[in-house]
C-alpha cells in the first residue's frame, strides 16, 4: 500500500474508532490496530492524535456534504430539501459512524474550548461554514431554509443518537422525507 492509501485507511480507521470512543478515550493505539499498522507508523503519516481526529472531522463533514449535493443533483427549492432530508436519514442508518462522528465532533470542540483551546475547533467551525454554504446554496440561497434544514439535522442526529426508534411520537413534527429510516 502507498502512503495515501494507508493515510486513507487511517483516516476510515479513526472515523470509527473516534465516533465511538470519542476524542479523549480513543487511543491511537486502536486506531493503528484497526488498520493493521503499528503505532509509530501513524505519526509518520500525521503529526500527532489532534490531525488524525481533524482529518477525521473534517473527512466526515466533507462526505456528509457530498450527499447532499448528489441528492439535490438537478433539484430546486422543496423537492432538493426532501432530497436531501431522505438522503441524511440512509445515510446515518447505513455509516452510523458518521452520525456518531458529528456527535463527537461537537463533543471534543466543545471540551477544548472549555479547557482554553480555541484553535483545536477552527478547522471543524470552517468544515461546517462549508457544509451550510453548500446546503444554503443547494436549496436556492435561503438563509432561512439553510438554517432550518441543519437545525433539524441537528435534532434529528440528537434524536438518533439517544436511540428513538422509527415510528416513535417523538418524530411526528418532521416532514416525510426526514423520518427515520427503519
Amino acid at each position: 500500500m502507498s502512503a495515501d492509501e494507508r493515510r486513507e485507511s487511517v483516516i476510515r480507521a479513526a472515523i470509527t474508532e473516534f465516533a465511538r470512543g470519542g476524542y479523549s478515550a480513543t487511543s491511537t493505539e486502536a486506531i493503528a490496530k484497526r488498520v493493521g499498522v503499528s503505532q509509530p507508523y501513524l505519526f509518520r503519516l500525521f503529526p500527532n492524535k489532534q490531525a488524525m481526529f481533524l482529518a477525521a472531522a473534517e473527512r466526515c463533514l466533507v462526505e456528509t456534504r457530498q450527499v447532499f449535493e448528489k441528492a439535490a443533483e438537478g433539484l430546486e427549492g422543496q423537492e432538493a430539501l426532501h432530497a436531501m432530508a431522505g438522503a441524511y436519514q440512509k445515510l446515518i442508518v447505513v455509516d452510523s459512524d458518521k452520525l456518531q462522528m458529528q456527535m463527537q465532533m461537537c463533543a471534543a470542540v466543545a471540551a477544548a474550548e472549555a479547557a482554553g483551546d480555541h484553535a483545536f475547533g477552527e478547522s471543524v467551525r470552517a468544515g461546517w461554514v462549508e457544509l451550510f454554504d453548500s446546503v444554503n446554496l443547494l436549496l436556492g440561497a435561503d438563509l432561512g431554509e439553510a438554517t432550518q434544514f441543519l437545525a433539524y439535522g441537528m435534532l434529528v442526529n440528537t434524536l438518533s443518537s439517544l436511540g428513538f426508534p422509527a415510528g416513535h411520537r417523538i418524530w411526528s413534527g418532521f416532514y416525510d422525507s426526514a423520518q427515520p429510516v427503519a
